[in-house]
């Protein structure tokens, strides 16, 4: 998959090291933090902030609602794993919305800290466990999903994968990540407009939608 690893305009140019780090382009202006909110389920208008930290680039509202409008069948008790969470948004609003539980990787340590912070606030926010650690490397140690045999662990159901542009990773984390991810599973992918988002097999594209600057797309692996 030869993805573009153009950043937003004004973005800094993150190194393979900054794997889990918040997500290139679109930040807000240096000084101004900003905020999204969850805009659905339980904590619905929750805003979460988005730090001043180079290349935070959270999922926008509208198109959270539009993946979100796809993955309502499948959400209730499912498992999550958002790899570059960054502001929180994708994991949290799939908790809000009935996931049973979200793994919340974060390299940046504030940005962690700040969201285990809120987990705490929420009710039931025991449901999401905030990991500070770089996405890649988290991935190598985690068990392999059960496969024919029945070995290995339950694997995720799904997973956001929507890391720092300009680092250019998509290609690292496929073959990190698919072993981990149920045999069922569901993969949510976000990358530059101009990348063409052409998974290997088995995953099978099921909806994708873009925006000025973001390409964002749903897939099914194959059972």
């Amino acid at each position: 998959m030869n993805m573009s690893k153009r950043g937003r305009s004004g973005a800094r140019s993150p190194g393979r090291s900054d794997a889990a780090q918040s997500k290139a382009g679109g930040a807000p202006a240096r000084g101004q933090p900003g905020k999204v909110r969850i805009i659905g389920g339980r904590w619905r208008g929750t805003r979460l902030d988005v730090a001043d930290a180079p290349g935070l680039r959270p999922t926008s509202d509208r198109v959270r609602e539009t993946l979100f409008n796809w993955l309502q069948p499948m959400l209730s008790g499912a498992r999550v794993l958002d790899l570059f969470a960054g502001s929180g948004a994708l994991g949290l609003e799939a908790l809000s919305r009935g996931a049973a539980g979200a793994v919340l990787v974060e390299r940046d340590p504030a940005l962690a800290a700040q969201l285990r912070a809120l987990a705490a606030r929420l009710p039931g926010g025991e449901a999401a466990q905030v990991v500070q650690a770089d996405a890649l490397a988290w991935l190598a140690q985690q068990p392999v999903a059960a496969g024919a045999a029945g070995e290995g662990g339950a694997g995720f159901d799904l997973a956001f994968v929507d890391p720092p542009f300009a680092a250019g990773l998509w290609d690292a984390v496929w073959p990190a990540l698919s072993p981990r991810l149920a045999p069922a599973a569901w993969l949510y992918v976000e990358a530059p407009l101009a990348a063409s988002l052409a998974l290997p097999a088995p995953w099978l594209p099921h909806r994708e939608g873009a925006t000025r600057e973001v390409r964002y797309a749903l897939y099914r692996r194959a059972g």
